[in-house]
């Protein structure tokens, strides 16, 4: 899936890929990742330098967190611990990838809501929403499925700001997508 944006009015696309696991260790991936989904999004984007400073914010709803798939949490992609921001990468022109693993294949369905940002402004920390998609997988009697990935719109990032606001209280979030 190819999701086109723009940003200070420069043309950019992010190339997704979701697909099954099936050799985790050539993901650098735990053995529990087979037959789950992986996720990769690389952007391209002609901005230079500072221009091109972006970050990817992921959430997850998943029957296995502490809500048991009430609500989205924010997903711990980031593999060194706790960070004082709300990015999972951020840098120049992230490429985001995910593969998640679980030991057990009881019924799950696991759904992330990946967003591209950029941070506004730096002294006050403000976060815009570029575009984001969503994307999973699903075990159902033991049988894994690849949830594709989905477009979504300014609505989807704002049923998130609640708990952006809660888990990064030093950061600010602007309503809906950035669209210029």
């Amino acid at each position: 899936m190819r999701l086109p944006f723009s940003l200070r009015e420069i043309a950019g696309s992010i190339d997704i890929t979701v697909d099954t696991s099936r050799e985790p260790r050539d993901l650098g991936a735990p053995p529990d990742a087979v037959g789950l989904a992986h996720c990769q999004a690389t952007i391209t984007y002609t901005g230079k330098g500072y221009n091109s400073l972006l970050g990817w914010i992921q959430l997850v709803r998943s029957t296995d967190n502490a809500s048991q798939g009430q609500r989205f949490e924010m997903d711990p992609l980031t593999l060194v611990g706790e960070v004082p921001h709300p990015f999972g990468f951020y840098g120049i022109k992230p490429t985001l990838f995910d593969a998640p693993s679980r030991s057990s294949r009881a019924n799950l369905d696991w759904l992330a809501h990946s967003f591209l940002c950029h941070i506004a402004d730096y002294d006050q920390r403000i976060v815009h929403a570029i575009c984001g998609f969503s994307w999973g997988f699903s075990i159902d009697a033991g049988a894994t499925a690849v949830i594709p990935a989905r477009r979504l719109e300014s609505a989807d990032w704002n049923q998130h700001l609640d708990l952006l606001h809660t888990e990064h209280p030093a950061w600010q979030f602007a309503d809906g997508l950035r669209t210029t």
